[in-house]
């Protein structure tokens, strides 16, 4: 399939329908921030740098974590442990989706 679609953009390319794009020859604005409010760009941006994450998505990672180290724990209180923080990290996610 995925060589299907890459066929067809290459025949669109060569056949020029692409050329008149808005936008055309100029590089992508990957990291646009115009819908960020104007006085908190600065943070966001030294957030989004900094590599943190917000917190719903931190506590998503964090369930995935806590998956793959429950599907790999031996049984025993090892494996109650994980399945305690991985209900824990559930509801919290689940309480902060409520308040969207």
């Amino acid at each position: 399939m995925a060589w299907i679609a890459e066929q067809r953009i290459r025949e669109a390319m060569d056949e020029g329908a692409f050329d008149n794009l808005p936008g055309y020859g100029r590089p992508l604005r990957l990291d646009d921030d115009e819908h960020v409010p104007e006085d908190l760009r600065l943070a966001f941006r030294i957030l989004k740098n900094a590599g943190a994450l917000p917190p719903e998505l931190e506590v998503r990672k964090e369930i995935v974590t806590l998956g793959r180290l429950l599907d790999n724990a031996i049984d025993g209180p090892e494996k109650d442990d994980i399945r305690r923080r991985l209900r824990e990290a559930a509801l919290r996610l689940a309480v902060m989706q409520r308040r969207l």
